[in-house]
């Protein structure tokens, strides 16, 4: 059995989400957000170049040569597929590799709230996913397609980077399509998206004009619209879209995302009193307050749009927070860790609720 398939074997027993590759070094398993040696004998240079030649798939090795940087999915018999990613450092290649679960985890298995089930009914409007790297973000994803595929009838499209979750069809229809595999790049693949007859559309990432453009574009056009965004709270995530473009577009974008935006969920995966982890979710769905505030621009009221929405189906992280901690899910030390205010979050676990979000709004 090689070393590889050794690792492979035991990062997967022992729970962990992601291995680390590195020469001079043994590998390391991250278990539970922290990272773990692995017992296995430190990595030599020729090892790093061996098993980089024999993860690559070929159509990437003229790019890693040019560009020193590779992602792609592998799968693995028996145990399922991975992630990777391949970069050089020092000029040896150096290697991430992420564990995605064959069996696509459910809202249950997740343990978000389980309201959010209704986005799998949503046909038309743009819903991201945000986050840090890590924080969940491609699972959730995952699960709303999943869904979706258990209880509407659509035909879905995906352009993902690289394809991480592989869906069979149920009731939906669906094409994954992987970008160098399947197409030369996003760009093109999104070209021609809208000609192949999309009901929903899962976009791997928001990472460029083209990608945000089409998304909009989609919407208007009465399709579903599904992404992620790197971004720390909800309402962080519309202006780092509108960053992405010049100022004199930014208004005319702005106002394509009040009109199209369905909801952006945010997460933060806390670690919980059983030693995994459990996510912190913050909800914006774009009511007629929240479109209101992005038509006017006051994109830095949004937040007390968020905690004043409970009826509407929001919620803060620092909301979250204090329902995991008062269910017994995560301790107090690690909740304010992770609270996006902890000094509310303190008053609020002492009982004390003040309505500012709601005076925010009011000014």
């Amino acid at each position: 059995m090689s070393l590889l398939r050794e690792l492979f074997e035991k990062a997967v027993a022992c729970g962990s989400s992601d291995i680390h590759l590195k020469s001079g070094a043994e590998p390391f398993f991250r278990v539970h957000g922290t990272l773990r040696g692995s017992g296995f004998e430190q990595l030599t240079p020729e090892y790093m170049l061996a098993i980089t030649k024999e993860l690559l798939p070929p159509y990437l090795e003229k790019s890693f040569e040019a560009e020193h940087e590779a992602d792609f999915s592998h799968s693995e018999e028996g145990l399922g597929r991975f992630r990777v990613n391949i970069f050089l450092s020092q000029g040896i290649p150096t290697i991430a590799m992420r564990y995605v679960k064959s069996r696509i985890p459910t809202f249950e298995d997740l343990r978000l709230p389980l309201h959010l089930k209704e986005l799998a009914k949503v046909e038309r409007g743009i819903i991201l996913l945000a986050g840090t790297t890590g924080s969940g973000k491609s699972t959730t994803l995952a699960a709303i397609i999943s869904e979706m595929n258990r209880t509407q009838e659509n035909r879905i499209i995906t352009v993902e980077d690289p394809v991480e979750y592989l869906f069979a069809d149920d009731k939906c229809v669906i094409t994954q399509r992987e970008v160098g595999l399947d197409t030369l790049s996003y760009q093109n693949a999104l070209k021609y998206l809208m000609r192949q007859d999309p009901d929903v559309i899962l976009i791997g990432e928001m990472r460029d004009k083209m990608s945000i453009r089409t998304a909009l574009l989609a919407a208007e056009t009465g399709h579903m619209v599904l992404s992620t965004l790197h971004a720390g709270t909800s309402s962080l995530a519309v202006p780092r879209m509108l960053d992405v473009f010049p100022p004199d577009e930014q208004d005319q974008i702005r106002m394509g995302i009040a009109g199209n935006l369905y909801a952006i969920i945010c997460q933060r995966l806390i670690p919980d009193t059983t030693g995994g982890a459990v996510p912190a979710v913050e909800i914006m769905i774009n009511t007629s307050t929240v479109r209101k505030l992005l038509e006017k621009n006051k994109l830095d009221m949004l937040g007390a749009a968020i905690e004043t929405g409970k009826e509407d189906g929001m919620q803060s992280f620092n909301q979250s927070v204090y329902d995991l901690i008062k269910r017994g899910l995560i301790t107090e030390t690690n909740g304010m860790m992770y609270a996006t205010n902890p000094e509310q979050l303190r008053m609020n676990l002492q009982g004390i609720f003040l309505d500012e979000g709601k005076r925010i709004l009011a000014t």
